[in-house]
């Protein structure tokens, strides 16, 4: 079902020390639990907003002949959602790929304004910053995971000014991850 307003969805997934991934980039650590339900997020969204280094990671992620069906299903689904790649080096939009080199603040207003579901922020760090920083993100859904790196991209990072969230929902997994949703206070 489509929203009145469509917002923009912080949905990620942080160690317990605040890292989004590893000092080399890794992100093993991830858990992706049945529980979760992480389908009925990606039917919520028909739109995923990803920085140039991201999308290159999620499109590096592509399930192999050796994936599972589960795994097959979920890259089909997220493969199919419109995607806007903010970059400051590539502009060659085709097929659902959008790429958006400036004016941030103006394209996810008009997006928002669209009819549709929600927009999916995926990441990196550094839009994701931007994206803070401009008062963009209407909700942010934090999967917490048992782990500490100790070191690695840490998720928030030099904020403009504190940010204070309403705490919406919490759910807790049985592979001991946490989903905290929070809402613009």
């Amino acid at each position: 079902m489509e929203n009145e307003k469509r917002r923009v969805v912080l949905d990620l997934a942080v160690t317990l020390d605040g890292f989004i991934e590893g000092e080399n980039g890794e992100i093993d650590w991830c858990i992706m639990d049945p529980d979760m339900d992480f389908m009925s997020f990606l039917a919520s969204v028909d739109t995923i907003l990803y920085g140039r280094k991201s999308y290159e990671l999620a499109e590096s992620l592509k399930p192999g002949s050796d994936a599972s069906d589960a795994e097959v299903v979920m890259w089909q689904l997220m493969d199919s959602k419109e995607k806007y790649v903010f970059s400051r080096t590539q502009d060659h939009s085709h097929d659902n790929i959008i790429y958006i080199n400036d004016g941030i603040p103006e394209t996810i207003n008009r997006l928002k304004q669209q009819p549709g579901k929600d927009l999916w922020l995926y990441g990196g760090a550094e839009l994701i910053t931007v994206f803070i920083n401009q008062g963009l993100i209407d909700e942010y859904r934090l999967s917490i995971h048992p782990v500490v790196l100790g070191a690695g991209k840490p998720l928030f990072g030099n904020l403009d000014e504190r940010l204070n969230l309403d705490l919406k929902d919490t759910r807790v997994f049985k592979s001991g991850v946490v989903q905290l949703i929070y809402g613009r206070d």
